[in-house]
């Protein structure tokens, strides 16, 4: 069994400055894996793709990004400034599928007033409603 002190909550301040950091690291992964595309179909082909693949677009940019780093360590670079982990409640790596899952979720938790952050000020583990729902936790890596 794990114990509570080894895979301790981080606090809300903690984990939303690490989004906020995440949020700047975004830009750089957006230029190169959205940005650029659309410029070279732009000028290149004059083609300008509708709203819903752009979209598409951002979704899957964004989606490898954190998938590759979950995956990969259980962290993305900002989490592991801010030493945030990501696990399942027994403390194992999260399987691709649940990552997916997770990611897939957050954007509703983002996306509508940030109802799913605002979650973590009444959950009983002071998790995130993406995190209860898809099998994850946010965890405080002491190193």
């Amino acid at each position: 069994m794990v114990s509570d002190s080894e895979y301790a909550s981080p606090g809300l301040t903690r984990r939303i400055a690490s989004m906020a950091y995440e949020s700047l690291l975004l830009l750089g992964v957006l230029s190169v894996g959205f940005m650029l595309p659309q410029l070279v179909l732009g000028i290149g082909f004059n083609l300008l793709l509708p709203g819903w693949a752009l979209l598409g677009n951002v979704f899957v940019v964004v989606g490898c990004y954190f998938l590759w780093y979950w995956h990969h360590g259980g962290q993305t670079l900002a989490m592991q400034t801010w030493r945030i982990g990501i696990s399942t409640p027994s403390g194992a790596q999260p399987s691709l599928p649940r990552l997916a899952l997770r990611y897939a979720l957050s954007w509703p938790s983002l996306i509508y007033f940030g109802v799913g952050i605002l979650w973590a000020l009444v959950d009983r583990d002071r998790q995130f409603l993406h995190d209860r729902l898809a099998g994850t936790r946010l965890i405080f890596k002491r190193r």
